[in-house]
């Protein structure tokens, strides 16, 4: 069974850390995994984010909520 990522996290026109075009330069700690994504994807917008001690979520006003926990299968 292939499994899709979130529309939020996944592949989209935007870089989920800067919120610049797909496939641009990430900072270093979010290339460590030390980051949690703050932009949208597919939109761009600027997600709600919850840092907390056993991961994070975050939340696009428009395509939803994704946990750090639902992105261990893509590990």
């Amino acid at each position: 069974m292939v499994h899709e990522l979130p529309a939020a996290v996944g592949a989209g026109v935007y870089n989920v850390y800067t919120g610049g075009p797909a496939g641009s330069t990430s900072p270093t700690a979010a290339q460590l995994g030390l980051e949690p994504p703050r932009f949208c994807a597919e939109c761009g917008r600027r997600m709600i984010v919850q840092v907390r001690p056993d991961g994070w979520w975050a939340k696009c006003s428009r395509h939803g909520l994704v946990d750090s926990k639902d992105l261990e299968l893509y590990r």
